[in-house]
């Protein structure tokens, strides 16, 4: 983890700023040892997925599944899988949807019990997966103009644990993204749900 320590970070988005995607997932390979990405599967989620497993075919795809999408969405998934034959590992929640729906159900944004949901469908199965393949590259489909935190990070940026988070399509617009899926024939799903959002431009917990 030192040598990431070391990474001058502003330097780094000034050389990858007119980079492609390509380009910049073959310099972060470059210097990680334990690179993996995340997915949801959400929209657009085809590019990250295609342009990391296109440099390294073996490279972990870390599914956390909240249990809560939509049967398009689970569609979509086995579809990019078998397309791009990724090596994905699958994380969920310790409990049910089930059994959470009974104690718990899914509790709005405004409810103090929203935290603990939203530790329990999302971010407890992230950290079990960070735990399990500790990355020293994160490979992330972020964007500017998402949320106000990530309008505020860049190509590259490094979380609090020193991991290296990569986000080579940052500066790409809706239309972009679409220009680049067709040209890779790859498909898309707009039908998402991530219960512990509700709304579209607000953080999840995992990326703040």
């Amino acid at each position: 983890m030192g040598k990431m320590m070391a990474l001058n970070l502003e330097q780094i988005n000034k050389d990858l700023k007119h980079k492609s995607p390509i380009e910049i997932v073959n310099w972060a390979l470059s210097v990680s040892e334990r690179p993996l990405v995340t997915t949801n599967f959400r929209p657009y989620e085809a590019a990250i997925l295609h342009v990391t497993n296109s440099v390294k075919k073996d490279i972990k795809v870390i599914w956390c599944d909240t249990g809560y999408n939509t049967p398009n969405t689970y569609k979509h998934a086995e579809e990019l899988i078998a397309q791009l034959n990724l090596n994905v590992k699958l994380f969920v929640p310790k409990q049910t949807e089930a059994h959470r729906n009974v104690v718990l159900g899914i509790p709005s944004v405004d409810d103090p019990s929203h935290k603990l949901f939203t530790e329990q469908v999302k971010l407890e199965p992230f950290k079990r997966a960070m735990t399990e393949y500790q990355p020293d590259v994160w490979f992330t489909n972020l964007r500017k103009g998402q949320t106000a935190f990530r309008d505020s990070i860049d190509i590259v940026s490094q979380d609090k644990n020193g991991v290296l988070k990569v986000s080579p399509f940052y500066n790409f617009s809706d239309e972009a993204l679409d220009e680049y899926l067709d040209e890779n024939q790859l498909p898309n799903e707009f039908k998402y749900y991530d219960p512990t959002k509700q709304l579209e431009n607000r953080e999840c917990g995992l990326h703040a």
